[in-house]
């Protein structure tokens, strides 16, 4: 119940911050990474040659907030925290990091007096500790930025305190309280925006708990405010007695009824008024996302509305499970529901019905614990739910700081219900959870926040949650690439690529790192690649609107990079005319421009030249083979190889082509082979049929081979040929491909295990075993390397604890993993112990009831267990006879 009278919190609070501290030390050894580089290190506005006032004009990034390019976050306190933390320590880590768990732990301290408010003390410090260490907290805490988040929360913590406290139990209004709420909340929403929400919470709190405005009692005010004319008489009275009560019931009902009204006529218009004040620092503008932020918002009815309510979900989710954490769920991490058939509609469906069920139930029986939970989960979230206008984001576990505290005292007072309301055996049960569910969340926490100590491990911890995001394997390349390691971080913007063949920016990551590496020519490709997929202006229709301003850095990245050759200054010219005319405050482009044109001496003509060869566009090799990329993903081989062959003829030393046409002949090599294998012809056809495999076949072997002189380090051209050869019986020249291309790739998945496998079934077992080894020291989750590997310790080199070992690892990756139970069970069989040997057989014919080898298998052991037993029982029997014997003598 609110306002339940003070007890001793000191203990539960030293407690509370203590463990909110501990389980976050680990982040002080963190870095800046992720969205902290462009809020800090490159943030102009905390250094202290730039004035104090910048910070109430620029966003949080350090970007005029009227300008386009600008996000539209205002959250000028905290910058001026971060500017703080520079003026103390510049850019050392460990500084800002400890400033964010110093205010995550006054969180957890101001949040605790919030539950006490609503729950018995033991309980109130059961929802603090679980508010300390719950990991969605991870991104608010151990990342930088998201001093934002709590920041915001302190503040509406205590202006939610202090509003309480300003109203009492009486109801009547302390105005001084009042005012300075709405200081708190101006302070909390400059912090960050969803602090105005708190508002709302104060309301709720203000109509529903202490004015009790829910179900009958709000009638009961209706009557009572009617005044003697609603004889609201009572038994046993005289009517003039009755009269009397009635109109004192009434007036105290006519003035609480004032002060409600008042405070809420104060709440609304200091809240429309702060929004007004913010619409205008924005300069009545959104911020302009692309589809890849936020890909919902580009789609239409109902596919966009049913992804919105999806989402709804999946947050819910993470605050129950937070087991799958990832820094990025934009672009195509959470595919869309774009149809009433998709099965997560009935997620969505379940999950609103049983929070309808929640606040239809709270609202009715007026239960403040319900309400004030879901009152501070749902109002904080609602700015970041799309609901009013869309986000630059799918999913982000930051804004989840403020609503998990509702959830936390949810569930603190669910456990309390179910200890009070079992029986004590099974109160013990559920002690256990919430001690176990405390223990898992803070070993989560502390392991979670490792993730936050460099980009590579922050952006390699999301690609192992979700590799569909192509933005999280352009993210490891940008952090392999300022450590200067450019090929390595190639090869994650051609994975990016690959996942989202339309991404602009990642088509801009790998021009650049062509051009980092030296490999100009390849560079510009990529960079026409990435201005091809631009969407084309439009008369009448705003271009900004549909493009995120930084995609036009392809603009001057393709004009810098040709610059370099001054027989193409004119098209260099012409691509910053051409970014200039799509952003008319692109000044950048106006600097580079003045060069060239100085360097031109301002001849028109050049300018014209260049325009031309903006159609030459339409003959880039490129485009023809993302076309082919797109057509191989879409399951059309044919085809695909169509348009690889177009970008060969455009240039024949294009290496992605040679590459992908090459596996395409050959994988259709393979086909024709099934096929014939399957199917009868006569004899002239099937001649013709096997020459057309073998000329794919020599085709393909044609290609690498070139693509292996034009680069010969590239390990894949080298696997395929292995595999060509192997298609052609040739296992020397396989051999001799599959260890090249192992020397290059130590870690290569498909040579090691094919490498493996051909000494393996050559009669070589002994020297597959170090390459075995290899593998899966790279790979360890290699099932089918880990069977080979201990089929050779079985049979080559009868080493039953090697080989179990490998089985056992099976079984621990794949546990329904029939081949691996079946084949340990066949190590107890050699190692002799059949009663293990049994009850193996006996698992693997639970996984594969209907495999006869099993049941065969397992009927010989049962039959030598058989056999033993008898002869055992025979021998005992000779023992009793021979004793019975002696006794006789």
């Amino acid at each position: 119940m609110a306002n339940r009278p003070p007890f001793a919190l000191w203990l539960p609070s030293v407690i509370v911050c203590v463990v909110a501290t501990a389980t976050y030390w680990n982040a002080l050894q963190c870095g800046f990474v992720f969205d902290d580089i462009s809020a800090i290190k490159d943030n102009k506005d905390l250094r202290p040659h730039t004035p104090v006032a910048n910070l109430f004009y620029n966003d949080f990034w350090g970007t005029l907030m009227t300008k386009e390019q600008s996000h539209k976050s205002y959250r000028p306190l905290t910058v001026l925290t971060f500017r703080l933390n520079y003026l103390l320590h510049q850019l050392e880590p460990w500084g800002y990091h400890a400033t964010n768990v110093l205010l995550h732990a006054l969180v957890c301290l101001l949040y605790l007096r919030l539950c006490v408010m609503f729950l018995v003390p033991s309980t109130a410090f059961v929802a603090a500790l679980l508010f300390a260490v719950h990991p969605i907290h991870t991104e608010a805490v151990t990342g930088v930025v998201g001093r934002a988040e709590l920041l915001s929360a302190a503040f509406s913590l205590v202006a939610f305190l202090v509003y309480s406290n300003s109203i009492g139990r009486s109801g009547r209004t302390g105005w001084s309280g009042l005012a300075v709420t709405i200081v708190l909340v101006t302070c909390g929403m400059l912090c960050k925006e969803q602090g105005i929400t708190v508002v709302g919470i104060c309301l709720i709190y203000d109509l529903c708990i202490i004015n009790k405005l829910y179900g009958n009692q709000l009638m009961k005010v209706v009557k009572a405010s009617l005044g003697a004319g609603g004889q609201l008489a009572m038994p046993g009275t005289s009517s003039s007695h009755v009269g009397s009560k009635a109109l004192h019931l009434a007036a105290a009902s006519c003035g609480r009824t004032r002060s409600i009204f008042q405070r809420t006529a104060v709440l609304a218009m200091s809240t429309l008024a702060l929004l007004g004040a913010r619409m205008y620092v924005m300069g009545s503008q959104l911020p302009v996302f692309t589809r890849f932020d936020n890909p919902a918002s580009a789609s239409s009815f109902p596919g966009r509305h049913l992804t919105y309510s999806y989402l709804a979900v999946l947050n819910g989710w993470l605050l129950a499970f937070p087991s799958s954490l990832c820094c990025d769920w934009t672009m195509g991490t959470v595919a869309l529901v774009e149809s009433l058939s998709d099965p997560r509609n009935l997620a969505t469906l379940l999950f609103f019905f049983i929070t309808a069920r929640f606040v239809w139930a709270a609202l009715i029986q007026g239960d403040p614990i319900i309400i004030t939970a879901f009152s501070w989960m749902v109002l904080p979230f609602l700015p970041a739910s799309n609901l009013f206008f869309p986000v630059g984001f799918v999913v982000a576990e930051r804004v989840l700081y403020i609503p998990s505290m509702g959830f936390c005292l949810l569930v603190a007072y669910g456990w309390s219900k179910l200890a009070n309301y079992t029986k004590p055996s099974w109160s013990k049960v559920v002690h256990l959870s919430v001690v176990l569910l405390f223990a898992f969340h803070c070993l989560k926490t502390y392991v979670r926040n490792f993730d936050w100590e460099s980009e590579q491990a922050i952006f390699s911890a999301g690609l192992r949650v979700n590799q569909r995001n192509a933005k999280l394997f352009n993210n490891v390349g940008h952090a392999l690439e300022s450590q200067a390691q450019y090929t390595e971080a190639l090869e994650y913007f051609l994975q990016a690529v690959k996942v989202q063949d339309d991404d602009i920016g990642a088509h801009i990551n790998v021009g650049r790192t062509y051009n980092n590496l030296g490999r100009f020519k390849e560079a510009e490709e990529a960079y026409l690649k990435a201005k091809s997929l631009l969407p084309r202006a439009k008369p009448g229709e705003s271009y900004q609107a549909r493009i995120a301003p930084n995609h036009l850095n392809v603009f001057l990245n393709l004009a810098n990079l040709i610059a370099r050759n001054e027989t193409r200054l004119g098209e260099a010219d012409a691509l910053y005319r051409q970014a200039i005319s799509m952003r008319a405050d692109y000044t950048q482009a106006y600097i580079n421009r003045g060069d060239i044109l100085i360097k031109m001496n301002r001849t028109k003509e050049a300018q014209e030249v260049y325009e031309k060869a903006l159609f030459y566009d339409r003959n880039n090799p490129d485009i023809y083979y993302n076309l082919g990329v797109v057509l191989l993903e879409q399951g059309k081989p044919s085809q695909a190889l169509a348009y690889l062959e177009r970008a060969l003829e455009l240039e024949p030393d294009h290496q992605a082509s040679l590459l992908n046409s090459a596996i395409v002949l050959q994988e259709m090599a393979a086909n024709d082979k099934s096929h014939h294998d399957d199917i009868d012809m006569d004899s002239s056809q099937n001649e013709v049929n096997v020459e057309v495999t073998q000329w794919r076949r020599r085709e393909a072997t044609k290609r690498l081979k070139h693509l292996l002189q034009l680069d010969p380090s590239n390990e894949r051209a080298l696997f395929n040929l292995g595999m060509l050869a192997m298609d052609n019986g040739d296992m020397p020249s396989a051999e001799h491909f599959f260890k090249a291309s192992v020397l290059l790739k130590s870690n290569f998945r498909s040579a090691l295990f094919n490498l493996a496998l051909l000494l393996s079934d050559t009669g070589r077992p002994l020297e597959a075993v170090p390459f075995l080894k290899q593998l899966v020291h790279h790979h360890q989750d290699h099932i089918k390397g880990l069977i080979l590997l201990g089929d050779i310790y079985i049979n080559s080199m009868k080493d039953l604890e090697a080989a179990e070992g490998c089985y056992i690892r099976i079984l621990e990756l794949d546990p329904m993993n029939v081949q691996g139970q079946h084949n340990l069970c066949v190590v107890y069989v050699e190692r002799g112990d059949l009663s293990a040997a049994e009850k193996c057989l006996q698992q693997a014919h639970r996984l594969a009831p209907h495999e006869d080898y099993i049941v065969r298998h397992l009927n010989i052991v049962q039959s030598r267990i058989a056999k033993l037993i008898a002869a055992q029982q025979k021998k005992q029997q000779q023992q009793k006879r021979v004793d019975k014997k002696d006794q006789h003598l």
